[in-house]
């Protein structure tokens, strides 16, 4: 004789509780993991700059806030030329998980250049924007933090002029200058390692906000890795665009991307800051990657 139907009713009932349990526990622990997430603490450098860092800087700071992992705080240098300030600027690196540079300008003090060095060499984090790689030409330790740099009478002397051909990281040692760009445009950024934790999950070509796209850029390119590139109409060579490095115990996070306010209101920017920065921290990203990620075919804005 035939089981009744309605002995399933109470079986599926059970599993469609028993589900929803399993959902809401998963919830409950993914608001748990957001709430007590690290919050990670931030200095910006600024206060000279052949860029408007006045104006950058709040937006650098936006795009750091606005994923609720970072407190950002801001050291000003004195004004190029000043007389004063200089002797009492300590910025206090070792009380922040990473610094952001947004700096290009007059040399640093040397205990200011010596306590830097000791941060990033003893294990903290350094986030290089725009042309805060154009800054410290004369300043070997520096290169070898940045990996690449432009201007600032930068050449072959410098290192070699880093860039992709065809697949493939070129290291050109050649003579030329260190530093060039064309006209600023929306140029697409391609992913170059996709396995990294910075770019994992990123689209193969992304479309970034109206920017400087850098090329010809020089240096000692050490224990550095190329994540992105964009093609430069300038040099017709893929220009790296996103970098990671190691100095001593420390990492590094590089991108020439960021020249004005426009071109860092970019979600594509946005996140690869965001997770560029926790990478230089930890070693890792748990930031997710948002759902308007641009594509291939237009810039987001944040």
């Amino acid at each position: 004789m035939a089981k009744p139907v309605r002995t399933l009713l109470p079986f599926s009932l059970l599993l469609t509780v028993f589900l929803a349990s399993l959902w809401l526990g998963q919830a409950a622990k993914d608001e748990d993991a957001a709430a007590t997430a690290k919050v990670y603490k931030v200095l910006i450098i600024d206060g000279q700059n052949n860029h408007q860092w006045a104006v950058t800087t709040p937006v650098l700071r936006q795009a750091l806030e606005s994923s609720e992992r970072f407190e950002v705080e801001v050291s000003t240098s004195p004004p190029k030329g000043a007389d004063e300030g200089w002797d009492t600027w300590r910025p206090a690196f070792a009380d922040y998980d990473a610094v952001l540079s947004n700096y290009n300008g007059e040399l640093w003090p040397e205990p200011v250049r010596d306590a830097f060095e000791d941060y990033v060499k003893g294990g903290g984090a350094f986030v290089v924007v725009h042309a805060a790689n154009n800054a410290f030409p004369g300043w070997p330790e520096y290169n070898e933090m940045i990996g690449l740099g432009g201007w600032g009478r930068r050449n072959e002397a410098n290192g070699p002029y880093i860039y992709y051909k065809e697949g493939q990281l070129v290291r050109d040692d050649s003579k030329g200058r260190g530093g060039s760009h064309g006209k600023q445009w929306e140029f697409p950024v391609q992913i170059v390692d996709p396995t990294h934790p910075i770019t994992k999950g990123m689209p193969e070509t992304w479309k970034h906000a109206k920017d400087e796209l850098y090329s010809e850029l020089r240096g000692p390119a050490r224990n550095m890795k190329v994540l992105a590139t964009s093609p430069s109409k300038a040099t017709k060579r893929d220009e790296p665009m996103i970098m990671v490095l190691e100095y001593g115990k420390g990492r590094v996070f590089h991108t020439p991307m960021g020249h004005a306010d426009y071109s860092m209101q970019c979600e594509g920017f946005f996140t690869t800051l965001q997770r560029g920065t926790e990478w230089a921290i930890t070693g890792g990203v748990t930031i997710p990657m948002p759902e308007n990620f641009p594509g291939s075919d237009a810039v987001v804005l944040p």
